[in-house]
């Protein structure tokens, strides 16, 4: 069932309330089956909470920390002064009145001044100055070894009240089956108008869910606590063995790969290099073995390396380790004496180089282009909007399709797998349905009919202030279908990378249904190796593209 799902206005001065109450609801709805019926019975008697109490819980759970003086909570919009309210919260259990605390979330809670006060029989005696720092007052404090004791009982001169949240792993839980990641927080949803935006409508299923399983969620949350301990400074082989092992989601295995990837990194940096081998050996992320063949060839373990690489040419994990794995087998033959893989032949890029005023306040990208513009002959800057865009329309059906861990809500510009190195092998017969248009030439209705269809709506890829009707058709008429086909293979071969990097300008001649690509380059700038890759598969295929080199006119240099 997919029923319509219901934003707030900003101008409701309770808005983030119903759009926490949405996202659980959502949950509660779409993700039943992977909660227990504990957590399923604390969602109900949350929503069944008086709503002051229930606007109370939700601004404690988007705060940091765990713990909140009543002191530091100014909510008039609640509808109910903030102490009631958690006295409801705290009846409920959703908070503990006056918790335990040990030293350590004492002075957490605490000001310096507070500190002095609290704790002013304990300092009394030490050799600490008045004004001695909260960092050196907690150090004596500590080493007078204090047992934990209630808030009230630390600082019972305070009229002040603390309480501690509770079941904060709940709302972590439906936090990650909503979003599909714990990057993002409860802000980033419930205070923000989505009402500004307007989504594709993407059927919601069990089969298309991410998280098939009560063990998949935990799985993730595994993870994520081996990154927060990476993030934390602790040891990577003290949290390698906590790592789960393979799994056959995969979804959660590329957040595996990309976890250790990074464990990999902290283990390198901490000198510990076999596990970073081992950790890089098993990661499927797009860096990881050209990380561990670098490590090899540093520790001096060429035949090793030449191993891996040789087995790794044949199957590479996009451009950029192509072209290094290029340079590193080079380095390795010489060392042991090997023939390296022919480079593949490159070729050259054609440029021209103006000299043009400087303008007071335009880019370089517009100068070139009022200078290049004709009347029959126009030139549009789109950088990478153009090509992006007409893939976007064409391929719509394929990227919004509802594939298992694609999408998690109804407020996506993209599939979540957007990047994931499987997101077209999943989707490959979808595209190639879309890209069959291309060949039967019925692809610029195709494309027309998505524009005007999805006008509006939040994509990745179209962005539609530039891509207007005018700047759509003069493209249509201008580039072959050949091209486009071409462009938007390259595009799939790895979307992550190639959705950037193609010419900042495209010079249309309708009255001849051509067109030219060409990346503009001020004085001082050079081309990025994104780039260059662009250009060179361009040219490599017969797309016409070029560099135009600016340089402002001596009498300007010398402004």
């Amino acid at each position: 069932m997919n029923r319509p799902i219901a934003t707030a206005s900003l101008d409701d001065p309770l808005y983030y309330l119903k759009n926490f109450e949405t996202v659980v609801r959502w949950v509660r709805e779409h993700h039943g089956d992977l909660l227990t019926s504990d957590e399923r019975a604390l969602i109900d008697r949350l929503l069944d909470l008086p709503q002051p109490a229930r606007a109370l819980l939700v601004r404690l759970v988007m705060r940091s920390g765990e713990r909140f003086r009543q002191s530091k909570l100014n909510y008039p919009e609640l509808g109910a002064p903030v102490d009631e309210a958690l006295d409801v919260l705290a009846a409920a259990g959703w908070v503990e009145d006056d918790p335990e605390l040990d030293i350590e979330a004492l002075f957490d809670a605490l000001t310096v001044a507070e500190c002095r006060n609290a704790l002013g029989t304990w300092l009394a005696e030490s050799p600490l100055p008045r004004s001695a720092s909260k960092k050196a007052m907690l150090a004596h404090c500590r080493e007078l070894t204090p047992e934990p004791r209630r808030f009230s009982h630390w600082w019972p001169q305070t009229d002040d009240r603390l309480v501690a949240l509770h079941h904060m792993a709940l709302f972590d839980r439906i936090r990650l089956m909503f979003f599909g990641n714990l990057r993002q927080s409860w802000p980033d949803f419930v205070l923000v108008e989505l009402g500004h935006h307007r989504y594709e409508t993407v059927p919601f299923t069990p089969d298309s869910r991410a998280f098939q399983s009560r063990d998949d969620v935990d799985r993730y949350l595994a993870m994520q606590a081996c990154r927060d301990r990476l993030e934390a400074g602790e040891p990577p082989a003290a949290i390698w063995p906590d790592i789960p092992p393979r799994n056959a989601n995969p979804w959660l295995e590329s957040r595996r790969g990309r976890l250790l990837m990074e464990l990999g990194r902290q283990a390198d940096r901490s000198g510990e290099v076999e596990l970073a081998l081992r950790a890089w050996g098993e990661s499927g992320h797009r860096e990881a073995r050209l990380r561990q063949l670098r490590l090899l060839e540093r520790l001096k373990r060429p035949e090793d390396a030449w191993a891996v690489a040789r087995d790794a040419v044949d199957d590479p994990r996009g451009d950029g380790e192509a072209r290094g794995l290029e340079r590193l087998l080079k380095r390795l033959a010489r060392k042991l004496d090997q023939t390296p893989p022919l480079a593949p032949r490159r070729p050259p890029i054609p440029e021209q180089t103006l000299v043009l005023p400087k303008p007071e306040a335009m880019s370089v990208e517009w100068a070139a282009l009022e200078h290049l513009s004709q009347e029959r002959a126009p030139v549009c800057y789109v950088e990478n909007t153009l090509i992006n865009g007409l893939f976007g329309l064409l391929c719509w059906p394929a990227l919004f399709a509802p594939l298992p861990g694609a999408f998690f809500h109804p407020f996506h510009l993209a599939p979540a797998d957007l990047h994931r190195e499987d997101f077209v092998q999943r989707r490959q017969a979808l595209f190639d349905d879309c890209l069959a248009a291309l060949d039967g030439g019925n692809y610029k209705d195709r494309i027309r009919d998505n524009w005007r269809a999805k006008q509006g709506l939040s994509s990745a890829f179209v962005h539609w202030p530039v891509l207007t009707e005018p700047v759509l058709e003069m493209a249509l008429a201008c580039i072959p279908a050949a091209h486009l086909k071409l462009l938007f293979q390259r595009l799939l071969r790895d979307l992550r990378e190639h959705r950037s990097g193609l010419p900042d300008l495209i010079r249309f001649v309708p009255y001849d249904a051509t067109y030219e690509m060409i990346e503009v380059k001020g004085p001082g700038d050079r081309l990025q190796d994104h780039q260059i890759r662009w250009l060179e598969f361009c040219l490599e295929h017969g797309l016409p593209v070029s560099v135009c080199y600016v340089r402002w006119s001596e009498a300007d240099e010398c402004r």
